[in-house]
């Protein structure tokens, strides 16, 4: 089936929300045991960690992590984001610098000022959207230092649609900010599976929400398959993406494949399909790639592919770059719970 498909659904008693490109798996959201990603809490900080500079706090879910602190005291409370998902046995990655996100708008306590996304480039519907958040946002007091950043989905939308959502997160970001003493408490619940599939996948789509649509449209098959290694790059070559307990190692294979360019071939497949295989498996973390053998001439040009994949996922990813043995290095986000852990 060709076009965008996002299909809103339950498996195993889990929210999870599916995209799926000319019927492919793009991406997968399933509701994880772990605090959603973008909880706010009200913590108390309970212990520092010297050797690595940041300070265990105190939630209502348990233990939390908060690197690179300055100032703080056992004891002393503070505003915290969930940033990502606790390994098992890991404490709960939080931040200090707190966004409220949705469809239209980020707001920013703590970096004042109005942008609008850089994919917007007409300057008429750029200064239309600035109009609409400064009357919407006008009423805030100077020393607030709140802050709004316009996302590409504004384009095209109904002025009403993104005027309701800028007052809609300014009025929680108040109601947050205005709570930040007491015992530690959760007082904004990140995004479950269907509201973040909304929030994040603007692009026009049918949108499909019936009971079962899993099983209609192929999910479930898809999902069947991500559960294995095997990846299929085409032309008979080949990745297996495979997560141990320190890292996801991804091992490349040309297949039958024996001329002289099929690795480098298959190395630019592989850039071009890891984000996506990736995303469907919730994988993060250390992730190591052992490529297939390729002339070292053709390595800046499979650095370039893989970054231009990875600027259009929305999960942070940074490339390392070459280990001396000739493995690739990349450390992603742990923004989601394996897949492997939520089917079982």
């Amino acid at each position: 089936m060709k076009g965008r498909q996002i299909i809103l659904d339950h498996i195993n008693g889990r929210e999870a929300a599916a995209l799926m490109v000319d019927g492919q798996l793009d991406d997968l959201l399933i509701e994880g045991d772990a605090p959603r990603v973008g909880t706010i809490y009200r913590a108390v900080a309970d212990r520092p960690v010297k050797g690595q500079g940041g300070m265990f706090l105190k939630t209502p879910d348990g233990a939390a992590f908060l690197r690179q602190v300055k100032g703080l005291a056992p004891g002393d409370q503070m505003l915290v984001q969930v940033t990502g998902i606790a390994e098992p046995g890991k404490a709960i990655p939080v931040t200090q610098k707190i966004l409220f996100k949705s469809r239209y708008v980020i707001v920013t306590p703590g970096a004042p000022g109005v942008n609008v996304s850089r994919s917007i480039r007409d300057d008429d519907a750029r200064d239309a959207l600035l109009a609409i958040a400064h009357a919407e946002a006008g009423g805030l007091p100077e020393e607030a230092r709140i802050g709004l950043i316009l996302r590409s989905a504004c384009e095209g939308a109904a002025e009403e649609d993104i005027a309701e959502d800028i007052r809609a997160m300014l009025d929680l970001c108040e109601a947050v900010l205005a709570d930040a003493e007491g015992a530690a408490e959760m007082l904004s619940e990140g995004d479950g599976p269907h509201v973040s599939a909304w929030r994040d996948w603007s692009d026009p789509a049918e949108v499909v929400t019936e009971a079962g649509s899993f099983d209609s449209h192929g999910v479930l098959d898809a999902l069947e398959m991500a559960e294995g290694a095997e990846v299929a790059l085409g032309g008979g070559a080949y990745m297996y993406v495979e997560p141990t307990r320190a890292l996801v190692a991804v091992d490349v294979n040309t297949g039958r494949d024996t001329s002289p360019a099929a690795g480098t071939k298959a190395n630019f497949a592989v850039a071009k399909a890891l984000p996506r295989a990736l995303r469907v498996r919730g994988l993060g973390g250390q992730i190591v790639l052992d490529l297939a053998p390729m002339p070292k001439k053709d390595r800046r040009g499979f650095e370039s592919a893989l970054r231009a994949a990875f600027k259009r996922d929305q999960i942070e990813t940074t490339l390392v770059g070459w280990t001396s043995l000739g493995h690739y290095e990349l450390q992603r986000k742990n923004a989601r719970a394996p897949l492997s852990e939520v089917l079982k």
